[in-house]
């Protein structure tokens, strides 16, 4: 079973290459945090993988995959491999750690995490932004052969270094990542321009449900986690936040 959250299609487009491979399903965290009444018990076959396959937002898990984990209860869990596959922009700090304790607290070991690096899509904050073509490209065509080394690893057992931290991750995942989630998260200044053509894409695509039609145009409430699915799926550029995203580039994964 593979747990997944996607905002611009990045670690959707992972969970499908691993899911493929494995013959396992993909379960949406965003539609099962969203359904109206969902007991988050989830049945395990002896056998079975179990999956986590998300951003990695400020050196830290996305939101959305911690408030799942909170919930959720694997059913038939008697020790199963369960792997957490982080999707980041360059590295990771301690999101290892911060998955390995979440999970812990649910009486679920985890047995190992991986990092793939994904085109960065972060823009909501100045010093960051998404990378160059040349950068971007060269990602999204290294990206094949990461997984097939996770794949392997898996299958092999062979328990290889296949996962990125970076400098500094005391600082980024013990400090960063809190203040993000403290304070970052629920707040937003997003609005949509003239350019904006009433599609309500945005609106679709929000996890989160944070964004509502009022006279066929995008409002947004304060419960946005800043997955940045809106403003990168937006057909029409119409989307900006602030100032600061005016003069910064929009992604999403090009086969999403």
């Amino acid at each position: 079973m593979i747990f997944y959250f996607s905002g611009t299609g990045n670690s959707l487009w992972v969970a499908k290459q691993l899911g493929a491979y494995f013959d396992e399903k993909l379960v949406s965290i965003a539609d099962e945090l969203n359904k109206e009444e969902n007991n988050f018990q989830y049945h395990l076959a002896d056998s079975e993988k179990v999956f986590f396959v998300f951003p990695v937002h400020s050196w830290g898990p996305a939101v959305l995959v911690l408030r799942f984990i909170e919930k959720m209860n694997l059913d038939n869990y008697s020790a199963q491999q369960v792997y957490a596959v982080c999707v980041c922009g360059d590295n990771c700090g301690y999101t290892d750690r911060i998955m390995q304790k979440e999970l812990m607290q649910k009486n679920v070991l985890l047995t190992r995490t991986y990092s793939i690096q994904m085109p960065n899509n972060y823009i909501l904050m100045k010093g960051f932004g998404i990378d160059t073509e040349e950068i971007k490209n060269e990602k999204l065509e290294l990206a094949p052969s990461l997984i097939k080394e996770i794949e392997e690893d898996i299958q092999s057992g062979k328990h290889k270094n296949l996962y990125v931290s970076g400098k500094k991750s005391f600082l980024k995942s013990r400090i960063v990542y809190p203040a993000f989630k403290n304070y970052a998260l629920g707040r937003n200044s997003f609005f949509a321009t003239d350019a904006c053509t009433s599609c309500g894409l945005c609106a679709r695509v929000c996890p989160t449900n944070t964004i509502s039609l009022v006279n066929k145009k995008p409002v947004w409430n304060n419960t946005c986690v800043q997955c940045t699915a809106c403003i990168h799926r937006c057909p029409v550029r119409a989307i900006e936040y602030g100032k600061i995203t005016r003069n910064q580039g929009r992604y999403h994964h090009p086969d999403m």
